[in-house]
Formats: C-alpha cells, sequence, structure tokens
C-alpha cells in the first residue's frame, strides 16, 4: 500500500504495531481517528483511505479504545458507512442528527472483573520496549511532515505508548545547559544555541540544528522539555531566540501553551527517536562498505615476481677510497 498523503509515515507505524513485544495498535487507531475527525469534510480518497486503516485496527484494539473511538465517531457526520457498520452504529439520515447505536439488551451483561493498577515493577517493563532504528527514523519522519495540530495530537498521545523514552539528562549537567542556551537566546546565537543542545541531549550537530531551525517550533518544545527547562524560561528563548518566532505573538503563545501541557515522557520518546534515526542513516551510509564482508574478507595481495638473472659482474659496485 501506498503512503496515504493525509496520515503521513503511518505504513511505517503500522509495521512497527506488528513487530513481537510492541503494541501500539491502540494508540495509532486513537491517533488516526483524531487527525480524521479535524476536517469538517474528506474527499472519497481520503475517506478510502481511513476505511481501509482503521478496519485493519478496530478489530485489534482493546475495548477500552474501541469504546472511546466509537464515541469519537458516533458524533462525526462524516464517519464513513464501512466504519459506522464496523463499530456497529447506524448511518445518518435527514431526519437524525446523530447516528444511534445499537439497542442496548434488557439484561445488562456481567461486568469485567476489575483488574489491579500495574506495579511499578510493571510499568518499568512495558516502558523497555525499544524502537529498532528504522522504526525511529519513520516515527521521525512523520513527525516532521505533520502540521502543528497533527503535532499536538502526536505528542500527546506519545506519553501512552510503551515505547522507552531515553534517559533523563543529569540535573547538574541539565541547569548547566539550561543557563548557557539561554545566554545564547538572549545573544540570538542560534549556532552556540543548537551546539550546546546538541552536547546537552547528545545528538549530531545535523540534528541539532535541524530541532532549532524547525519553522513550527514543536521539536524545540520537546529539547527543552527534556532538559527540563523551566516555562518561564522557554517564553524568553521563544521571544530572543529567532525573529520569526519573537515578533508572533500567536505562536509564542500557541507554543508556550503546547510547552506546559507537554509531558517529559513523550519529550523523551521524541529524543529517542532522534537518536534512534541517527543511527539508521549512519547504517545507510556504511552499508556499501560492510556488505559481504565475509566473501571479501581476505584481501588480495599483488603477485610478486622475481628479479631477473643478471650477467656475472654487473651487480658488483665498485668500491670508492683508498687502494688497499
Amino acid at each position: 500500500m501506498a503512503t496515504s498523503p493525509l496520515f503521513p509515515g503511518f505504513d511505517g507505524l503500522m509495521s512497527l504495531s506488528r513487530r513481537e513485544g510492541v503494541d501500539i495498535r491502540p494508540t495509532l487507531l486513537r491517533v488516526l481517528t483524531d487527525l480524521y475527525v479535524q476536517a469538517d469534510a474528506h474527499s472519497a480518497d481520503e475517506a478510502r483511505q481511513f476505511v481501509e486503516l482503521s478496519s485493519r485496527l478496530i478489530d485489534e484494539v482493546d475495548d477500552a479504545t474501541r469504546a472511546a473511538v466509537r464515541a469519537r465517531l458516533a458524533v462525526y457526520p462524516a464517519t464513513p458507512a464501512a466504519v459506522l457498520r464496523k463499530l456497529g452504529l447506524k448511518a445518518q439520515n435527514p431526519d437524525q442528527r446523530l447516528p444511534l447505536a445499537r439497542e442496548i439488551d434488557a439484561s445488562p451483561p456481567v461486568p469485567p472483573p476489575v483488574k489491579p493498577p500495574p506495579s511499578e515493577a510493571q510499568l518499568r517493563m512495558q516502558s523497555n520496549l525499544s524502537m529498532q532504528p528504522k522504526d525511529a527514523a519513520e516515527i521521525n519522519d512523520m513527525f516532521r511532515r505533520a502540521s502543528a495540530r497533527e503535532r499536538a495530537l502526536i505528542l500527546h498521545d506519545l506519553k501512552d505508548t510503551p515505547l522507552r523514552a531515553s534517559a533523563r539528562i543529569p540535573t547538574a549537567r541539565a541547569a548547566r545547559a539550561i543557563e548557557t542556551l539561554e545566554m545564547a537566546a538572549f545573544a540570538a546565537d542560534v549556532e552556540n544555541f543548537a551546539l550546546e543542545l546538541g552536547e546537552a541531549l547528545i545528538l549530531p550537530s545535523r540534528i541539532a540544528t535541524e530541532v532549532v531551525n524547525d519553522p513550527g517550533g514543536e521539536p524545540l518544545a520537546c529539547a527543552m522539555k527534556a532538559v527540563d527547562m523551566p516555562s518561564p524560561v522557554f517564553q524568553r528563548v521563544l521571544l530572543f531566540l529567532k525573529p520569526e518566532f519573537g515578533h508572533s505573538v500567536a505562536t509564542v503563545y500557541r507554543l508556550s501553551r503546547l510547552y506546559d501541557r507537554l509531558s517529559e515522557r513523550s519529550a523523551l520518546i521524541m529524543l529517542a527517536a532522534w537518536r534512534g534515526s541517527t543511527m539508521a542513516v549512519t547504517r545507510a551510509k556504511y552499508r556499501a562498505t560492510l556488505y559481504d564482508d565475509e566473501r571479501h574478507r581476505a584481501r588480495t595481495t599483488p603477485a610478486q615476481t622475481r628479479p631477473a638473472a643478471q650477467p656475472p659482474g654487473t651487480g658488483v659496485v665498485p668500491r670508492e677510497g683508498s687502494q688497499g
């Protein structure tokens, strides 16, 4: 299936959801639904893509996720009929404002047994599923090409995924980084700001520069949340670092509000995706050198030729000096 222009990078995330031990299909279905209901209307191609993607996930998610998606699509007037039938909803007609669900049986179903809350050890185990470099590159590429509203939804849903986040930056190192970053922002020194950011987050200079120069500003908010920068300091960074941010009141307000709602776990998962995408680029760069290494392990050496025989006396070098 070709990658959908409405949902960029979704096929790569679908392959990640099918990987053993990693089940982010509930999160994928929630993100897909949130992105679809943002628009008032969709083209026939977009509706077809939504039906194809969501149908593969509705039967594979838990009851809580299915119920949340069903409630969201029940009040959306442009929900495709195939998805309504999949969720057990009736199609909308002119006499009814909202689609109706199936009638509830007279006898209430037996409530499922209440599961105890997961222990701290179980939470640590669930958060120990690392991303492969290829999957990290897919997530990073999808986030880079998404709009501002889609980025906010992705960051909101990342905190519920079982993916392992990067470790927190040590407190002393984060404090030094915050002070240096704030001074660089006051001086509008974008180059030194990106250099200090890359050293604090252990990122290559190329990735750090892309984070700082992103026109939307959401990667910058994730990076500052990863170093635990206070919200007032982040607002000062927005005002002084780049003119395109500081001169737009709407942009400063939007990013400040996003920063206040952004969780530390989502920011650290994005940091893990940046680091993993760097590994994917490095592997692709040196793949030709490492391919078929066993066959060419033995290096060929040029054949040594024996010097030709010389006539007697031609190889004698006369000695200079006193005659004995």
